[in-house]
Formats: structure tokens, C-alpha cells, sequence
């Protein structure tokens, strides 16, 4: 971290109230110059069609350029060009592009609002953040599940959050920490940029971050460290009878109850506490899970992943995690759809991306316990790949002899555990 930014952050953690000032003047050359080599270079351009590449070749000039706009004022946010990209379910994602020069701004302002808000975040919060994701939300949440005893959850996720950001209340969180008018100004610009849509269409949003922006993410987070994060540990929990817990990634989120009653009163009021933010629960998304049955009989899902109370060897009651199958289909069908559109590439070609794609699978849902799941994915991966082989000319080339020798020759990984929760879990007898 930045000298600069370690001492924002160090202020931060000191002085919980706080209000920093003059961070607009940490917009220099040095610091926009380390964040742009800090961008991906792969990313899509945006409206100017200016590429990392592009940018680089004169880059001293432009980043000099960039920041006498940005003292003189005279920076100004460009349209931001919107794409869809599949989401499953035939439904499409929305996902914003800005120019490579906002993007730059908004990875800057992002360091900034990080380094203070780092130190103010709960631990419950688990997405966008460095040193922690979805892994850790996922271990979290079975941890809790196999050591404590929940009877119900209420699992929940917010209908079209970032399409939802309300910019009024957004900009009154900001100002919980800082008092720099000019930087408050520039947050606002990007809000208000205007969306470049694929059919030629201009929209000026009033609510929402555009879903691709560098911005977004850490916006998102404080908005709802102020919604979610700290309402469920200085209300909810002062409310409740018995032992909670909570756990949140970006929008979607769980709670944990022991009672019923202080679920219940939850799952009541939780859409009046979004609807004061104007955000509204997704409720096909949303509901109350019993966990307290027989086994396997109730069951819900988080970060792609089904949680369950299963029986041990020892017909004991444990809460298990695995691959949730809806997300084990969507994955199956993204790669069905990679192969159809790339089954012209070379065999080695072919293999070396299939690789990739199975150590990435593995990385994730490699966890103790979800073995079966993985070795299901694999099976199916295979008859996908298999197929699609075969489609690549007249006559039937990829036999099941030729295909297995293919799979050991290029080294494709078979399904392995690449993580676990390190600790022992406590076994309950059966309710």
C-alpha cells in the first residue's frame, strides 16, 4: 500500500469519526501512473475505443494531461457503453464499460475510499475486498452452521442493487467520512454518467452504479455497511433471544437464527429497512429455511453452494456444503457454449483451455465434503467435450480409447479437495 494510503488508513482505524479532508489533491501523476499499470490490460475499451495498450504509448503526456483536468476542473465522465452478458436462465447481466481514462480516476478513488472504509467495515462483509471473497464467506457460514446450533435461515438477496443505488443517500454515507467537496463532486459525475446502450439509446440513470465500473464494488459495499452491516450488529442482534449470525457477498446475504421468533420478526422487517434505501428484496430469492428437521430434508443456497445437514459413517448429524446444482448446470452450459463457439481451435489448443477451466472449477468448489459433486461435474464435462470433438468434421475422429489417451496426454486434472475448513467440526445427534 501507498505511504499515503497506509496513513489514511491508520487514521481511519484511530479515529472511528473522523472526516478527511484534501483527498482530491492525492489525484498526482506518481499515484494515477501506479494505478494504471495496476488496470487490466484485456479489459474491453470503452466508448473511445482506447485500449491499455493505446494509452500507454504516450503515456507520461496523457496521465499529465489527465491530472490538469482533474486541478482544473475540467475533467469530465464519458458515456458509459453498456453490454449484456448471459446470467442463466436465458436472462442477460447488464455490464458497463467505461473509457479507460475513468477507469483509471475510478481505481484512484477507489484506493482512497478503501484505505478509510477498510477500517470500518464489518467482518461480515466478505465481497469485493482484499484478503477475503467468497471462499471466505462460504467457510465462514459452514463453520458457524457445523459449531453452533441454528434452527432457522433466512436467506435473501436484493432485486437489481446496483441498478438501485439510491445516489442521495449514497452521497450522505460518503460524507459519514469524508469532507472533500471536490472528490464528492467527482463520485457524483460518475453516478450521473450517462449509459451509451447497444441499441444507439442514451440513458441518464438516477439511481444506480453501472456493473463494471472499478468504482462500483467499493460503493456497493459502503452503501451497505450502512443498510445491512451495521443495523444487524447494533439493532438486530440487541433484538434477538438467542445466538445470530449474518454474513453478507456484495447483495446477497445469510442470517442465522436459533429461534423461530426472532426469525420471523427478522424476515418482518427487513423489507421495511430496504424500502428506507429504496431497495426491494428479491422475492423469489427470499425466505425462511426451517434447519432444524431430519436430514437432508431442507435445504439453501449461498455463493454457489448448497448447504444441507447430512448423516456421518456414524449415522451423527453434520452440516455439509456442495456444489449447488443449479450452478453446477450453468457452469456445464457455459462451457457447452465455449466449445461451440471454439471447437475450431487445435486439439492442443482445446486442452490447454480445458485445463484451465478444471483447476478454476477445483479452486472453488474443491471443497472437504463435495467430492461427489465434483466428480459429477466431471463426467459430464467429459460426454460435453467428447461431443464436440467429434463435431469438428464429417466422420466420428474422437473415439472413447482415443479420447481417455488424449485426456492423460494432456494432462487434464482429475476432480481433487483444494481446501477445507481446518478445524473439527462438532457432530450433533439426530433431531
Amino acid at each position: 500500500m501507498q505511504t499515503s494510503l497506509r496513513g489514511i488508513a491508520y487514521k481511519a482505524r484511530k479515529q472511528k469519526e473522523y472526516r478527511f479532508h484534501n483527498l482530491y489533491g492525492m489525484l498526482n501523476e506518481p499515484f494515477l501512473k501506479e494505478c494504471f499499470f495496476k488496470l487490466n490490460r484485456k479489459a474491453a475499451s470503452g466508448i473511445d475505443e482506447v485500449t491499455w495498450k493505446d494509452y500507454k504509448e504516450n503515456l507520461n503526456d496523457n496521465i499529465k494531461a489527465l491530472v490538469d483536468r482533474l486541478k482544473s476542473k475540467g475533467y469530465r465522465a464519458k458515456l458509459v457503453k453498456r453490454q449484456y452478458i448471459p446470467k442463466g436462465k436465458g436472462k442477460m447481466r447488464p455490464l458497463g464499460l467505461p473509457t479507460l481514462e475513468d477507469k483509471l480516476v475510478q481505481l484512484a478513488v477507489s484506493k482512497i475510499l478503501s484505505a478509510i472504509w477498510e477500517e470500518d467495515f464489518s467482518s461480515s462483509s466478505c465481497g469485493y475486498r482484499p484478503f477475503v471473497g467468497a471462499k471466505t464467506g462460504v467457510r465462514n457460514l459452514l463453520t458457524q452452521l457445523r459449531n453452533q446450533r441454528y434452527n432457522y435461515v433466512v436467506e435473501a438477496d436484493i432485486k437489481g442493487f446496483f441498478n438501485n443505488i439510491d445516489h442521495a443517500w449514497l452521497i450522505k454515507m460518503l460524507k459519514q467520512r469524508i469532507d472533500d467537496s471536490s472528490l464528492i463532486r467527482l463520485i457524483k459525475k460518475w453516478l450521473k454518467a450517462g449509459v451509451l446502450e447497444e441499441n444507439g439509446s442514451v440513458i441518464h440513470p438516477i439511481t444506480g452504479t453501472p456493473q463494471g465500473g472499478v468504482i462500483s464494488p467499493v460503493l456497493a459495499n459502503i452503501y451497505l455497511h450502512f443498510v445491512l452491516d451495521l443495523w444487524f450488529e447494533q439493532h438486530v442482534e440487541k433484538h434477538c433471544i438467542g445466538k445470530i449470525y449474518f454474513v453478507r457477498y456484495a447483495d446477497d446475504f445469510v442470517c442465522l437464527f436459533k429461534y423461530e421468533k426472532d426469525a420471523k420478526n427478522f424476515y418482518k422487517v427487513l423489507p421495511e429497512r430496504m424500502a428506507i434505501f429504496n431497495l426491494e428484496l428479491a422475492p423469489n430469492k427470499t425466505r425462511i429455511v426451517s434447519f432444524k428437521g431430519k436430514p437432508f430434508t431442507e435445504r439453501f443456497t449461498f455463493l454457489g453452494f448448497e448447504f444441507y445437514r447430512g448423516l456421518t459413517k456414524s449415522k451423527k448429524v453434520l452440516v455439509y456444503a456442495r456444489t449447488a446444482p443449479e450452478k453446477l448446470n450453468v457452469s456445464l452450459g457455459n462451457f457447452k457454449e465455449w466449445l461451440r463457439k471454439n471447437r475450431s481451435l487445435g486439439t492442443s489448443d482445446i486442452f490447454l483451455k480445458v485445463k484451465q477451466k478444471l483447476r478454476g472449477y477445483y479452486n472453488y468448489f474443491g471443497l472437504t465434503g463435495n467430492y461427489e459433486s465434483l466428480e459429477s461435474y466431471f463426467y459430464y464435462f467429459k460426454g460435453i467435450l467428447k461431443k464436440y470433438l467429434n463435431r469438428r468434421s464429417q466422420r466420428l475422429s474422437c473415439n472413447w480409447g482415443k479420447f481417455k489417451r488424449w485426456l492423460r496426454i494432456y494432462g487434464v486434472p482429475r476432480p481433487r479437495i483444494t481446501w477445507s475448513l481446518k478445524q473439527n467440526p462438532k457432530i450433533w445427534d439426530v433431531v
